[in-house]
């Protein structure tokens, strides 16, 4: 960076001081440099800072089910770029419509039984459009985001500018305090998430819908972590409890358990095509890869057919909560998939994820502010269908050994 004039503002030195406040906070974050293999997930190569490789285990991915692994998934995504080459071309404004796209759109809106639904690039840019064009939609409009949210819900909600109010995490009895005191005839909107990924806890979906119906507000539910993953076809936790018609807009990704990239809505037709034509971020991003959207149809197709897998991806996240707790290690309480376990300083949990890496070969990102609050910092654990009792064995001794080594706090160990 050019060093600056005389007298003049200081900006390398700003960008310094930002970097070194984060250092200084032990939350500075070092990507690892991962190769995944295909048909061998959950491992990948690591290329250490000096060009060595080694193998390691991810247990942290999102990916979770290994459908980004996927023979039906490869295979649509090679046949679509052999059809139709690598781009979308632009917006779908401009250069049309893949047909990969439009089947993926009908395929989404059924699996959620919804008349419609709409692709974005992402999961965030699908939650901060679609909650900032609500509010152009809707004048006068009052949101109610439960504390948890997401960063794209919250950046969403905020850049439409409306009154908005928060209500403490999962807790009904202080929305409906918020609700009642709304007026009557303002058009009202609750925003939350089914599981919350830092913690894998669920939402009170029932409860929250009742509380829209009586209270007159739509419902926009995150299902980010939840799809592919709940219900009998997989289309969410709004499936598995059998409500699917009490939730108005439903927001999800294709980047997690369908295992590709990508975000979508699904709601009535009405409210799609309001979002289609309203919403900046949708009209002025280049559309997915053809690519993309072929292979994301093929995955939720081939998800919606074999529950099995969504059986043993819960099965293994319960198994490794229980060999956890058997040692002692303080995993968090979760009633999903989620396995967080608390270690409560960014710079012990920076520590053991690094010794983790660079000595067991087991790769597990630590969660530290501003990502979950200061004082709660974890290490999040995402097991998959892929991971063996072999790999479980060799984490949980090599978690024992780090707990006793960085004298962390323990759980009592359960017999």
């Amino acid at each position: 960076m050019t060093r600056r004039a005389a007298g003049l503002f200081d900006y390398e030195a700003a960008f310094q001081t930002a970097v070194e406040q984060v250092k200084s906070e032990g939350r500075y974050r070092v990507f690892a440099d991962l190769k995944r293999v295909r048909g061998q997930f959950p491992k990948a190569i690591r290329r250490r800072a000096d060009g060595s490789e080694q193998e390691v285990v991810v247990w942290c991915s999102n990916d979770y089910l290994g459908m980004g692994q996927h023979p039906a998934v490869l295979e649509a995504m090679q046949a679509e770029i052999d059809q139709v080459g690598a781009g979308a071309g632009g917006t779908r404004n401009i250069s049309g419509t893949t047909r990969s796209a439009v089947d993926l759109e009908a395929e989404l809106a059924s699996w959620h039984q919804k008349e419609a639904a709409l692709l974005f690039t992402s999961g965030y840019v699908a939650n901060e459009a679609t909650l900032t064009t609500l509010q152009r939609i809707l004048p006068g409009l009052i949101i109610f985001s439960d504390s948890l949210n997401h960063a794209s819900m919250i950046a969403g909600i905020r850049n439409g500018g409306c009154e908005r109010h928060i209500y403490a995490h999962n807790d009904l009895e202080h929305l409906e305090s918020l609700l009642r005191d709304a007026p009557a005839g303002a058009p009202k909107l609750i925003a939350f998430e089914s599981v919350y990924s830092m913690d894998g806890d669920i939402a009170d979906l029932a409860g929250t819908i009742a509380l829209a119906k009586k209270y007159g507000a739509l419902t926009y539910l995150d299902e980010v972590h939840a799809v592919g993953l709940y219900g009998a076809t997989g289309a969410g936790v709004a499936e598995r409890d059998g409500l699917l018609d009490g939730i108005d807009i439903v927001e999800c990704t294709l980047g997690k358990a369908i295992g590709v990239m990508g975000g979508y809505i699904a709601a009535d037709a009405m409210i799609i095509d309001a979002v289609r034509s309203w919403a900046s971020g949708f009209i002025f991003t280049t559309s997915l890869p053809p690519a993309l959207t072929a292979g994301a149809l093929a995955s939720v197709r081939w998800l919606k057919a074999h529950p099995e897998v969504r059986e043993a991806h819960q099965e293994r996240a319960a198994t490794l909560k229980a060999r956890f707790a058997a040692a002692g290690i303080p995993v968090l309480p979760s009633v999903s998939h989620i396995v967080p376990v608390h270690v409560g300083d960014p710079v012990h949990c920076k520590m053991i994820s690094d010794m983790l890496l660079e000595d067991h070969g087991v790769y597990v990102q630590p969660i530290n502010y501003p990502t979950v609050p200061k004082g709660t910092e974890r290490l999040r654990f995402t097991p998959s269908p892929n991971h063996t009792d072999a790999m479980m064995d060799d984490l949980v001794a090599a978690m024992d050994r780090l707990w006793t080594h960085c004298n962390v706090a323990r759980l009592p160990a359960v017999a």
